[in-house]
């Protein structure tokens, strides 16, 4: 049985670490440092004050290399702020979501239809727009502190000789500034020379989920009104409130917000969860693909035409309804296979009775008794006794009743070949009993 608990999440607020790695696009990087430029321009072009000159540029290089000091630990006290709003924001959603806890759905809580989640979104939106602004600043102070480098370089050049400055901030200054500005408070080594390439750590396609999943859960909570049937409406509510929780928990692993204990844990737990409802799929006719604990695009497949089959709210993610259907087809599907495994042992028990090796009931319960039995008739048919009915035994069992049938066309034998059935017994019992395991 599947269940839709993630417990790699549980204590979303607890332990998390002060960083975060939600970073801006590719776009804030092109920032041009002009002003750092125009400040610095008399030092790099000029060659008369000498240590005067040399003493400004490295002053400058200090200035910089602190303001990246200020706007690191302002990126990682935002992104802090951010994991904080978020898991406030999580824990509002799973209210209607139940993935962290089971809870029922109430009356009040499809006619309010999520409008307590308002504030924590707010609250989220706001903070993820400070982090990406002191992202913003981290990578304008990386920059100026580049070109600051450059020009005490220039200068260093130009008072030892001829011209060779390169640009490439070689100075005195630490200048090691990290191009990737995760918010992690500490400068790892890297050249700030030229304009750094900051790279989002947050994928593109977990920004796209949770924008698209808000989208989605705007349109579920427009869509109900005082005419929706409750069933219809808890369904679609639900629906929706899953997918998106499920959106923000993978963006708020993404970002950074989790330990690396906790990461772990919630790896582990998406790997269980996602290979117990692969098996449940599977088990129920919708999945076909090999069960390896990744919830990826064949999950979401087998997710989608199972909610399809039972007029559900097509997300490819397991809400409730979803779940109660995944349920009910697993359970059909077992007590099909239930009767299956009944009728073949019932065959065997008969086809035992009529040649004489059983005398017990017929009541479709494998007992010792009935592989002991199994055992003898086998030994009789000259086959291996194992107790299990393999293809020696069925074959040595047509042919049994293959012989009987043509002994009973002539004269009647004064006594019955050993171990014959008699004709009544037919192989099909034996044959659809070659699964029952030992």
């Amino acid at each position: 049985m599947v269940t839709r608990k993630a417990p790699g999440f549980r204590g979303l607020g607890e332990g998390r670490p002060r960083t975060t790695r939600l970073v801006v696009r590719a776009g804030a990087v092109a920032l041009t440092g002009l002003a750092a430029m125009t400040g610095l321009t008399g030092c790099a072009g000029s060659s008369g004050d000498g240590p005067d000159e040399l003493k400004r540029a490295q002053s400058a290089v200090s200035a910089k290399q602190q303001a990246l000091t200020d706007a690191q630990a302002e990126l990682t006290a935002k992104g802090s702020a951010f994991c904080t709003s978020s898991a406030d924001y999580i824990t509002a959603l799973d209210r209607y979501g139940d993935v962290l806890h089971q809870t029922a759905t109430t009356v009040g809580d499809v006619r309010t239809a999520g409008a307590d989640l308002a504030k924590p979104r707010e609250e989220t939106a706001s903070s993820a727009e400070a982090v990406v602004t002191a992202h913003q600043g981290v990578v304008t102070a990386q920059e100026e502190l580049a070109t600051a480098e450059a020009a005490l370089a220039a200068v260093k050049a130009t008072a030892s000789g001829p011209a060779t400055a390169s640009g490439t901030g070689t100075a005195s200054g630490t200048g090691t500034a990290s191009g990737t500005a995760t918010a992690s408070g500490t400068a790892t080594a890297s050249s700030p020379s030229g304009s750094p390439a900051a790279t989002p750590a947050v994928p593109d396609a977990s920004i796209a989920r949770v924008k698209q999943a808000e989208a989605d859960f705007a349109t579920a909570q427009k869509g109900i009104t005082e005419g929706t049937p409750l069933v219809q409406a808890a369904e679609q509510f639900n629906a929706a409130a899953v997918a998106l929780e499920m959106s923000w928990l993978g963006l708020f692993s993404d970002a950074g917000c989790l330990t690396g204990e906790q990461q772990k844990q919630a790896a582990a737990a998406v790997h269980d969860y996602s290979a117990a409802l692969q098996t449940s799929l599977a088990t129920a006719g919708y999945y076909k693909a090999e069960v390896d604990g990744v919830y990826g695009p064949a999950t979401v497949e087998a997710v989608k035409s199972l909610q399809q089959a039972n007029g559900l709210p097509v997300t490819g993610t397991v809400d409730k309804a979803t779940d109660a259907a995944l349920q009910s087809a697993v359970l059909a599907k077992g007590g099909a296979q239930a009767q299956q495994a009944l009728a073949s042992t019932a065959a065997v028990q008969q086809t035992l009775k009529l040649a004489g090796y059983w005398t017990g009931p017929v009541d479709g319960k494998w007992t010792p008794a009935l592989t002991e039995a199994l055992k003898d008739f086998q030994t009789a048919l000259g086959v291996k006794p194992t107790g299990t009915v393999d293809a020696a035994t069925i074959s040595a069992l047509e042919k049994a009743i293959a012989d009987a049938g043509k002994s009973s066309a002539g004269p009647a034998p004064t006594s019955p070949p050993a171990a014959t059935a008699k004709p009544a017994a037919t192989p099909t019992g034996g044959s659809s009993a070659s699964a029952k395991a030992s």
